[in-house]
């Protein structure tokens, strides 16, 4: 891997993960993609990025008075007990039907950005 090009991807990583955007979705396109990893292990790369990256802006949109931790709370209990479950049943899950899958949630997401426009809060 060059570090000229990892030093890119973990830039553009950050950057949408700061912007709570996804930067996992940057760096595992890279690592399947282009690295041809496999889906599973491009996961447990993206894991260990995430979680330095996810701290440092979760501390500074707190410290901005950014989070509604009333709000959350349902969905970060709820997220984590979803979380730990399927990381136990993605070993019985086919790498290929693994990779496939996250494609259409890439191609999803993409289609649904293109289309609707957000309604500013008034």
């Amino acid at each position: 891997m060059s570090i000229v090009i990892a030093s890119v991807i973990g830039f553009l990583s950050g950057l949408t993960a700061s912007m709570g955007l996804g930067g996992g979705m940057v760096l595992l396109v890279y690592l399947t993609g282009i690295l041809s990893l496999s889906q599973i292990e491009a996961q447990g790369i993206n894991l260990v990025f995430f979680l330095p990256i996810a701290l440092i802006s979760l501390i500074i949109h707190s410290k901005s008075h950014l989070i509604d931790w009333r709000v959350i709370s349902p969905a970060l209990i709820s997220g984590a007990v979803s979380a730990a479950s399927v990381s136990f049943l993605v070993r019985f899950i086919d790498t290929d039907l693994l990779r496939k899958c996250f494609a259409v949630l890439i191609i999803v997401v993409g289609i649904k950005e293109l289309l609707y426009k957000q309604k500013r809060p008034e």
